[in-house]
């Protein structure tokens, strides 16, 4: 049985691929039948490359493909109505994943704690400064009889007019 699958190339942690045809049965590294296109991971943008009338045959004479070329087909459009397939992870790669989530998520509720107590410390900074302003508003009204406050402040009292003003008025 003949598979798409990825042959690993590259630098240590500079990983590139080749997509190839081989038997099932044998090593990734071993001679394959045809090289189908490339995959470069680490490129910006990432540089996948194929030749999709080849790779369509080879599906349609029977070959699968493995469960990362699958999807790399797929999310490409080679591969047209078919869905994703997962993909096993070993369990110290899934470790790694699963403690950086769990660091993410962390970070995350750190941040929002401290925007928290920010808030409710602006919050009692300003209760804390009416509360101020209210007290020093009734001490200055204490201090000042109303005797003391000047006549321009003072509201005017209206003067109810003489007999004579009327008078005069009234001709």
């Amino acid at each position: 049985m003949l598979t798409i699958r990825l042959q690993r190339l590259g630098k240590k942690k500079k990983p590139s691929y080749r997509l190839v045809v081989s038997e099932k049965t044998r090593d990734t590294q071993a001679k394959s039948l045809e090289l189908l296109g490339h995959y470069s991971p680490t490129q910006d943008p990432k540089l996948f490359e194929v030749k999709a009338d080849r790779i369509k045959q080879y599906i349609d004479n029977g070959a699968e493909c493995s469960p990362t070329v699958h999807n790399l087909l797929v999310k490409e459009g080679v591969i047209s109505g078919d869905k994703k397939k997962s993909v096993a992870i070993s369990k110290k790669r899934q470790a790694k994943i699963d403690e950086k989530v769990e660091a993410e998520a962390a970070k995350k509720r750190e941040a929002e704690e401290a925007a928290k107590a920010a808030a409710e410390e602006a919050k009692a900074a300003e209760e804390a400064a009416k509360a101020e302003a209210e007290a020093a508003k009734k001490r200055e009204a204490e201090e000042k009889p109303e005797e003391a406050v000047p006549a321009a402040e003072k509201p005017a009292k209206e003067e109810a007019p003489t007999e004579e003003e009327k008078k005069s008025d009234d001709a």
